[in-house]
This record gives structure tokens, C-alpha cells and sequence, in this order.
């Protein structure tokens, strides 16, 4: 059974088959067009302005539209008439639709030279890499989009590195959201590129995707050297081992990144330490979410000495890890002995704790009024 990537490529092979057949395919395809009455048929669909989000103003530029219905129909696909209603609205949410890789390059046609949007919300649209080629060019000469979110595509490491080479020309992209995207350790490096070349990007989300330790081997270096991003998520992927480890040292020399997500991920004990001692040099970091990632009490206890030094940490979730008492005990004790530590809330719900571990959470109020432990 094919996946919808391949059944993708086997339509396109076959449009290009029937191309080949002559005046005869070219007279047909001049009996569908989108007229003027498609369009209309389109506006009598009843589509309010709230089902394109906030800030529409009816159809808008009927340039745009036009253009818009032209390349529907060079591509062989179904205008979205959400689209249509657009206007000069800044964001454009197209989430759920199914356009695909023939959709994308339609809609790439009017987006390369719109001058109103500025977020771009594509989640859940089957895009594979062909359809991720194409945004790419839109982002390669689009300077007034800001936002995108490709997440949920299948985009690969193919689609990514179109996008990574884009953006590498692109100084105004600041957010970027790909997660669910079936990126693996190949993707990583086209990733690393791109960390390395773009300043201007501050928010990454690579979360729910099956980066390994590979990936965190190249990425590692990556995160040392970047000098823009400041939020970054890498929640739900396979960091763990080596890779973990050379993930934390980037950490350590990165002087911008200001939240990261880990969570889900695998670093275990020895990435944990490595984590620690992260935050002996990093001044920056001021939110980090470590849940679930198999630290036990030694790990706790070494993530510890990291506490008992750092200045700017405002968050640490480390929930659902088997850090058990001691390590708990031990976690608390160094934020305790550290009075310049900056910490607001400590989240260490669902770990089992003793009366000791209630007894020194109680005894912190007072040293730090200011801190939150969520239980």
C-alpha cells in the first residue's frame, strides 16, 4: 500500500503522461476552467469571514484572487475559497485542508508576491517534500512573512533542506514550527545549516519528530555557535546517549537561548549531568523542561550542582522522572544553598515523595518567598 507522498509522485508521472498526448488533452483541459462563474460558485458557498481567522475584509484584492483561481486550475486543484475571502488580512490559516503537494503550488503562486500576510499556518496538509519545494521559493523572495507553520506535512529531510537553503537568504523569518515532520538524522545536519546561517530566526519547534543521538551530535555544535534563536523545542524526539551530551555542551557556550524543551526525550543520567553543568556557565537560560527523560537520583543529584551556582533559571520542570527522594531532597538543598538563584517554579509532580521531602519544601518559603513547587 502506497503512503500519500508516493501516490503523489505516481499522479504526478501520470499528469505528465497524459501531457504527452497532444492538442487533444489541451482542448479538454480548455473546457474546465475557473471562470468567473466558478468563482461566484465559490463565493455562494457561504464561507464567513470567521472561518479565515481574524481581520478579513470580504474578497479583497481581486488580483490576488484571480491569480489565485489561474494556478488552481494550471494545477488541477480546487481553489480554496477561504482564500478568496482573504483580503489584506496578516494571517492566512489554512490548517486541515488537504492541498497537497499540487495545492502548495498553487497557493505559492500568490504568496511570493503578497505584501499582506505575515503568519502562515499550513499544519496538517500532506505537503511531502514536493509541496515543501515549493513554499520554499515563496520564502526565498517573500520578505514580509514571518511565522510559518509547516507541522504535521511529511516534509522529510528533502523538504527540509529546500526550506533550510530558503531561509538562508530569508532574514526575516523569526518563528518557524515543524513538528510531526518525519525528520530523522539526515535532517539534522540540513538543521545545523541552518542554526548556523539565520540570526534572524528566534522561535524553533522540531518537536514530535525522531531526531536520535546522531542528530544531537550535529546539533550540539550548532547550538554553541547560533547567535539568534531564543526559544527552541525538541520535545518528543530521541536525544539521548552521546547525543545528549554534546546537545548539553552546546547549551553551555549558547549565550541567547532563553527557553528550551527537551521533555520525552531519552538523556538519562549522563545527560542529565551534562545538563548541570550547562548551567554552571550558561547566564541566559531562563526556562528548561526536562520531563520525562529516565534521570534517576544520580542524575538529580548532579543537575543539582549546576542549581547551586545558576542565576537566570526561572523554570524547571523535571516531572515524571525516578528521581525518588534523595534526588528530590538533594535538588532542593542546592537551589537552597544558592542565593542568587533566580528559580520561580520547580515542577517535580508525579515523584514520590517522603515527609522529609514536605519538610524541606516548606522550610524553602521561607528562604525564597518567591518559589513555586508544584507537587
Amino acid at each position: 500500500m502506497m503512503g500519500p507522498c508516493e501516490e503523489v509522485q505516481k499522479n504526478e508521472n501520470q499528469e505528465g503522461e497524459a501531457a504527452a498526448i497532444g492538442p487533444q488533452a489541451e482542448t479538454l483541459e480548455a473546457k474546465k476552467p475557473w471562470t468567473a462563474e466558478s468563482h461566484s460558485a465559490l463565493e455562494t458557498e457561504g464561507v464567513s469571514s470567521s472561518a479565515c481567522g481574524p481581520g478579513t475584509h470580504g474578497l479583497g484584492e481581486p488580483v490576488m484572487a484571480t491569480l489565485y483561481l489561474e494556478s488552481c486550475r494550471a494545477n488541477g486543484v480546487v481553489p480554496v475559497s477561504c482564500l478568496l475571502h482573504q483580503g489584506s488580512a496578516s494571517e492566512l490559516n489554512l490548517r486541515h485542508r488537504g492541498l497537497g503537494p499540487q495545492g502548495a503550488r498553487a497557493l505559492a503562486s500568490v504568496l511570493t508576491s503578497n505584501v499582506y500576510i505575515k503568519r502562515l499556518d499550513l499544519q496538517d496538509n500532506g505537503l511531502c517534500a514536493a509541496g515543501a519545494e515549493a513554499l520554499a521559493d515563496v520564502l526565498r523572495k517573500n520578505s514580509i512573512i514571518s511565522d510559518v507553520d509547516l507541522s504535521e506535512n511529511q516534509i522529510g529531510a528533502a523538504g527540509l533542506q529546500a526550506i533550510c537553503t530558503a531561509l538562508a537568504l530569508n532574514t526575516t523569518l523569526q518563528k518557524m514550527q515543524l513538528q510531526g515532520n518525519r525528520l530523522e538524522e539526515q535532517a539534522a545536519q540540513h538543521l545545523a545549516t541552518l542554526l548556523l546561517r539565520h540570526t534572524g530566526l528566534k522561535s524553533l519547534d522540531l518537536s514530535y519528530n525522531q531526531l536520535n543521538d546522531l542528530a544531537g551530535e550535529t546539533l550540539g555544535p550548532a547550538v554553541a555557535e547560533n547567535t539568534g534563536l531564543t526559544e527552541l523545542n525538541l520535545s518528543w524526539n530521541h536525544l539521548r546517549g552521546l547525543g545528549a551530551i554534546a546537545f548539553a555542551r552546546g547549551l553551555e557556550a549558547n549565550i541567547f537561548l532563553k527557553v528550551l524543551d527537551i521533555s520525552h526525550n531519552g538523556f538519562g543520567d549522563s545527560g542529565a549531568c551534562a545538563i548541570g553543568e550547562a548551567l554552571k556557565a550558561n547566564s541566559v537560560l531562563e526556562e528548561l523542561n526536562m520531563r520525562n527523560n529516565r534521570i534517576s537520583m544520580s542524575g538529580a543529584l548532579k543537575l543539582g550542582l549546576g542549581l547551586q551556582v545558576n542565576q537566570t533559571l526561572r523554570i524547571l520542570i523535571i516531572s515524571k522522572n525516578p528521581i525518588r527522594c534523595d534526588g528530590y531532597v538533594g535538588i532542593l538543598k542546592s537551589v537552597r544553598n544558592n542565593k542568587w538563584s533566580a528559580l520561580e517554579l520547580l515542577d517535580v509532580s508525579d515523584i514520590q515523595v517522603n515527609r522529609e521531602c514536605d519538610d524541606l519544601a516548606s522550610s524553602m518559603k521561607e528562604i525564597l518567598p518567591g518559589l513555586c513547587i508544584k507537587h
